[in-house]
């Protein structure tokens, strides 16, 4: 299926391509969350009128994103959970709770969508993650999972 897209979107495409999705996809994400609109002659000629507003749009959330980044890249959160005595957790930190981690200390509202942990934090131990805020501005924070009880 063919859409028109009207953001820049990584590993996709900048706006206004008109690129070849899968139609699961393009319906129910980027039509839905008005990412893209289906590419119909229509369609094509009002994305190249609207093209430079979207521009710009675009590069006011990427200016957003650059002082979130700012504020928050390369710095330590840290979580306790209960631990076994073999130094693993039970359960894992996932990406709601960091985000309720930033939330708390920096007053910052990130999506769990857009955290993504190089691995899964299943142990105590310093962790890296990567936060996607744009399709062009990306921050790393750690998280350091310290033991709140070590069950036996």
């Amino acid at each position: 299926m063919k859409v028109i897209l009207l953001e820049n979107l990584k590993r996709i495409g900048s706006i206004g391509d008109v690129i070849d999705v899968k139609r699961g996809f393009a319906r129910n994400f980027l039509i839905i969350n008005k990412k893209a609109l289906y590419a119909s002659k229509e369609n094509i000629k009002e994305v190249e009128k609207i093209k430079a507003e979207l521009s710009k749009k675009d590069n006011e959330k990427k200016k957003e994103a650059s002082k979130i980044a700012e504020q928050i890249n390369g710095k330590e959160y840290s979580v306790k959970k209960l631990s076994t005595e073999n130094n693993e957790l039970y359960g894992s930190v996932k990406p709601t709770e960091i985000s309720k981690l930033i939330q708390d200390e920096n007053k910052i509202d990130i999506k769990p969508s857009m955290i993504q942990p190089i691995e899964e934090i299943k142990a105590l131990g310093k962790f890296k993650v990567k936060i996607s805020l744009h399709s062009e501005v990306d921050a790393d924070i750690t998280v350091n999972v310290s033991s709140d009880d070590t069950i036996q």
